[in-house]
């Protein structure tokens, strides 16, 4: 995966800014997808995350993943943008699904 250029967003509360890794373009038999067939990508890398969520005791509640940290996600969950010429999407934690350690 190609290194990633610092981005200009700040994601709020429990929001995680996730850049998805790319769509496998063959298949394991070496069978070339086109567009129309590749599977949104389920895996990404956290490029920017938010200071929390505001608990009921006015402190900010900590998260669980950190910039740089490989997560799966919901294949339909969050919301696709693009920024600075990427396409990012913008996940609530509790979106996340797993860290790949």
């Amino acid at each position: 995966m190609a290194a990633t250029k610092t981005i200009n967003l700040r994601p709020l509360d429990d929001r995680v800014i996730v850049q998805p890794n790319e769509a496998e373009e063959t298949t394991a038999g070496g069978i070339v997808l086109p567009d129309s067939a590749r599977e949104k990508p389920q895996r990404g890398t956290v490029v920017a995350v938010g200071p929390g969520k505001l608990l009921d005791s006015g402190n900010r509640g900590e998260l669980g993943v950190s910039v740089g940290d490989v997560v799966i996600y919901g294949k339909y969950g969050g919301s696709e943008i693009e920024a600075d010429g990427q396409e990012l999407k913008i996940l609530r934690e509790s979106d996340i699904l797993a860290k790949i350690s």
